[in-house]
């Protein structure tokens, strides 16, 4: 299953193609295939967060942000060989954060349903 990601201004992506702590705008409409992910969580931001733009002003995250944060699957993931000088592995997985501004819940709630209609609760 596929979900879709559509532009908007109130949804920003934070991934670790990127450097840490920066956020970019969904400018375009795009897919995750729900198949290569691992792990899903949501939450809800309490407290401002910093964050900066690909052109390092600053961003503030308001309280009540609210995260999608998908870690893919294994297959889907990086292995770095030098760890802080010190040879060695680490995986790391692949991972989009979107983050939907309190005034941009509709998309939210809409996929978060969707994710969750495919949820076994025991």
């Amino acid at each position: 299953m596929f979900i879709k990601i559509k532009k908007n201004s109130g949804i920003f992506m934070e991934h670790n193609g990127l450097e840490k702590q920066h956020l970019v705008p969904v400018t375009s409409n795009f897919l995750i295939n729900l198949n290569h992910v691992a792990e899903v969580s949501f939450y809800t931001i309490k407290e401002k967060k910093v964050r900066y733009d690909l052109e390092n002003h600053e961003f503030q995250l308001q309280p009540h942000t609210r995260v999608l944060h998908l870690h893919m699957a294994y297959p889907y993931a990086m292995m770095k060989e030098n760890i802080k000088g010190i040879k060695g592995n680490l995986v790391e997985r692949s991972y989009y954060k979107l983050y939907f501004l309190p005034e941009e819940m509709g998309q939210y709630d809409e996929l978060r349903s969707k994710i969750e209609e495919h949820v076994l609760n025991l």
